[in-house]
């Protein structure tokens, strides 16, 4: 299992995007509507991972279930919000997930199409801070085609009240040094992200 890329949730997309290219000063690439869950998004690669911008699509049918990331009960500035952790290897990763992670569903986005774990509340564990996982099968994650913006990911912090869990799950399932948890009195995230002017920060 790898970190396959960190998710910032909007109320609308062009408020998402704004918070990052202004954080960051370099653009973002383009994305696509997911009609399953009536979102669509804006990427930037971070070379070996990347960085998604999502929010609710308004030109988008309404759906019958739960919106993905607990958009429907999303509000507030645009914030890091979710990590998404890739697997090759369902059968086995997937019973090491967090209880409560969800079942695998499948999504598409134009052309491209994956499976990726759901809860039925659209909520992920541990008030969402623990990963989704997500399985490409035979098509290379979005990273590999990203334009290079020289942007690379230093650290991702997730704090959380009880974070022994999240711990564990990084012991046994994830070895990235560049992922760190701490105990927190509020859920939170942090990244730190190298850019051309320099490292900077998104929450």
């Amino acid at each position: 299992m790898t970190l396959d890329h960190i998710a910032i949730t909007a109320e609308t997309l062009e408020q998402g995007v704004d918070y990052v290219e202004t954080a960051l000063s370099v653009p973002m690439a383009g994305g696509g509507k997911h009609r399953l869950f009536g979102t669509h998004n804006r990427l930037l690669g971070l070379g070996d991972i990347y960085l998604e911008v999502i929010a609710v699509d308004p030109l988008a049918s309404a759906v019958p279930h739960c919106r993905w990331f607990d958009l429907d009960r999303f509000c507030g500035p645009p914030r890091l919000t979710n990590w998404i952790c890739k697997t090759n290897e369902v059968a086995t990763d997937l019973p090491c997930a967090l209880a409560g992670t969800g079942p695998m569903v499948e999504v598409s986005r134009g052309d491209l199409i994956w499976h990726i774990t759901v809860p039925e509340n659209g909520c992920l564990p541990l008030d969402g801070c623990a990963p989704a996982l997500i399985d490409w099968g035979d098509v290379p994650s979005p990273a590999n085609s990203l334009p290079n913006q020289g942007c690379r990911l230093r650290k991702l912090k997730i704090t959380h009240p009880n974070p022994y869990e999240l711990t564990q799950f990084l012991m046994v399932s994830l070895k990235d040094t560049r992922v760190i948890v701490e105990h927190s009195e509020q859920p939170s995230f942090e990244v730190e992200i190298d850019t051309p002017w320099g490292l900077k920060c998104l929450r």
